[in-house]
């Protein structure tokens, strides 16, 4: 019996690394078309969005939104505040978060960066995705335009991930429950040897706009 569960298990195992495979490739292929984007870039940053959104239970396309309104893909982006890469992270704002970040406008680092940032806000607001995303871009409007951009990109993610988060506008959850299935369902364990960066990504929520 020990023996067929532990074949069952690695099935599973296998067929959610196919269906992440097939994300990235999907992800990349989009990139590559729509913001005319390399190849291996697209490749590194679909891979980076792939990897966040698991680790913080972020859909990829919300992820994606965000990177599309804040850089359109330009991961040497530069804004105000010294905002950097492709989700604007502000180093000033985050100090405790970043410190063992060596190169802000690296995808990889600069995705996990934000979307440490966007999961603190997450659970500050104790759920609220409108309140994380006021918080991160610094306006309701911003939380509005995030929101309609998600739709752009809800093609790119599998059937899979649109059928276990069929809505990214999601209202208020508890920390570890939503009230209706939803995006953030069950989103809100701290990731495992991540506790010390969410909660300073946490504990930065209060600051005012534009400090992603």
């Amino acid at each position: 019996m020990s023996r067929l569960l532990c074949l069952i298990v690695l099935s599973l195992g296998l067929m959610q690394t196919a269906t992440a495979d097939e994300n990235t490739e999907r992800m990349s292929a989009y990139l590559t078309h729509k913001f005319g984007l390399a190849k291996e870039k697209a490749q590194a940053i679909s891979d980076a969005v792939q990897s966040a959104a698991s680790k913080y239970s972020l859909p990829p396309a919300l992820l994606l939104a965000i990177i599309s309104i804040e850089s359109r893909f330009k991961e040497k982006a530069k804004g105000a505040n010294g905002a950097t890469g492709l989700m604007q992270v502000v180093p000033q704002a985050h100090r405790g978060l970043l410190r063992n970040v060596k190169d802000l406008t690296e995808p990889t680092a600069n995705i996990e960066a934000g979307s440490a940032i966007l999961y603190g806000y997450m659970r500050s607001a104790n759920g609220d995705l409108n309140a994380a995303l006021k918080n991160y871009g610094g306006s309701q409007a911003y939380a509005q335009k995030v929101n309609l951009r998600v739709d752009d990109f809800a093609a790119v993610v599998s059937q899979q991930d649109a059928g276990a988060h069929p809505d990214t506008r999601a209202g208020t959850c508890e920390a570890d429950r939503c009230a209706a299935p939803g995006y953030w369902t069950n989103s809100f364990t701290v990731p495992v040897g991540n506790g010390a960066g969410v909660s300073g990504a946490a504990s930065s929520a209060g600051l005012s706009a534009a400090v992603h």
